[in-house]
């Protein structure tokens, strides 16, 4: 029996092509990006390289893309960056229910520090009222920080909407883009957004790198200390081989975005179609919403999220109760109970499938077979 992989949400494989630039790199440009002898100055012309198409993904400058060790890193040195550095304007942060734990840890971290934050909710839909965040808004809120998709149900936020709202307020906005980037066309100019998050291992990139795009006008209180790499921004001596993979990881993202949506949405609607065909009891968390096509959440009334997940794995189907960081949780979903009733089923009955570059329509057929099995049985 062969293992099946519908975890993409969590982490993707490392595209082929993307080991064979890495593997050359290795090989080939060991140098320190900022060192002035030859070898450096090699380095230096492919981390400047890799930064340029960093910042053409998304429309921006390459000045403005801080490579960082991955999307928690850069969500914390946005949020914290900015918080540091325009305290003395105000205190109050606003943020949701349903971000990713690199958010939600990061602003309950400073309010221990003494700032203020608001907890947005989301409706049934996962989905966040823009005059919920209009109301919020205060003279002292310095940070609006709302992800692009969720991570859990793929529910597209109205990112551009609160970009627009935000052009008469002086406060700072930033967006996760962890889950979007690749899958929907970006424009940090178009989105009026002052900060976003990519991480590389979402996109079939190595794990360990990351960036953070900075508008210009931001000036940012590096967390760390030492050297003067990424415009003082981020210290530390670039993790150069994994920018040159993740650089590749983008340019196939890119180029290959609109097959990948097509694919990864066939892969979504036949696994769908083929429990609906064997009239199997399961509901879309979120289905009503604008979602991306590699994420679908599903809650299977009468069934237990810790039974699926164990029963899933034993029959070789990959998939999560939701963020990969708290994996082996029996917890609720905190997205979830955003969402739903604090006693409602879905919040402990409902399983994460994610589709992508290991899934063809072979195994996503013969994962969705396994699935109803194993639901029927354990509901029976």
């Amino acid at each position: 029996m062969k293992a099946i992989y519908l975890d993409h949400a969590a982490t993707t494989p490392v595209h082929p092509a993307v080991v064979e630039v890495m593997t050359a790199s290795l090989q080939e440009t060991f140098g320190n990006p900022s060192s002035i002898h030859s070898f450096g100055r090699k380095a230096r012309q492919e981390l400047d390289r890799a930064r340029t198409i960093a910042a053409q993904s998304i429309h921006a400058h390459e000045k403005d893309i801080v490579f960082t060790s991955g999307g928690t890193e850069a969500d914390n040195l946005a949020i914290m960056g900015v918080a540091y550095h325009n305290q003395d304007k105000g205190k109050h942060i606003i943020t949701t229910k349903i971000e990713h734990h690199a958010t939600l840890h990061t602003v309950e971290n400073l309010e221990k520090q003494g700032f203020e934050v608001t907890y947005l909710d989301v409706n049934e839909q996962g989905y966040l009222n823009i005059d919920d965040l209009k109301a919020a808004l205060r003279e002292d809120t310095i940070l609006i920080t709302v992800m692009m998709v969720n991570n859990e149900t793929g529910v597209i936020q109205p990112i551009k909407e609160i970009g627009e709202l935000l052009q008469d307020h002086p406060a700072y906005f930033h967006t996760d883009a962890v889950q979007a980037f690749g899958m929907l066309e970006i424009d940090v100019n178009e989105l009026n957004v002052d900060l976003l998050t990519v991480s590389s291992h979402k996109i079939n990139g190595p794990k360990g790198v990351g960036f953070l795009y900075v508008q210009p006008k931001i000036t940012l209180t590096a967390l760390q200390h030492g050297g003067e790499q990424e415009r003082k921004r981020r210290p530390g001596t670039e993790n150069l081989t994994a920018v040159i993979g993740f650089a590749e990881a983008i340019e196939l993202a890119q180029a290959e975005r609109a097959t990948r949506y097509q694919a990864y949405q066939e892969y979504r609607d036949t696994f769908l179609q083929i429990m609906r065909d064997h009239e199997l009891d399961f509901s879309i968390n979120g289905e009503y919403s604008q979602r991306v096509p590699t994420i679908v959440n599903l809650s299977f009334p009468g069934a237990n999220v810790e039974s699926l997940l164990t029963n899933f794995d034993l029959s070789g189907v990959a998939a999560s109760s939701g963020s990969a960081c708290t994996a082996g949780s029996v917890e609720p979903s905190h997205v979830l109970s955003a969402m739903f009733t604090e006693n409602s089923a879905c919040t402990t009955n409902s399983i994460r499938f994610s589709f992508g570059l290991a899934n063809n329509q072979e195994n996503v057929t013969e994962a969705a077979d396994r699935v109803v099995k194993i639901v029927k049985k354990l509901i029976k």
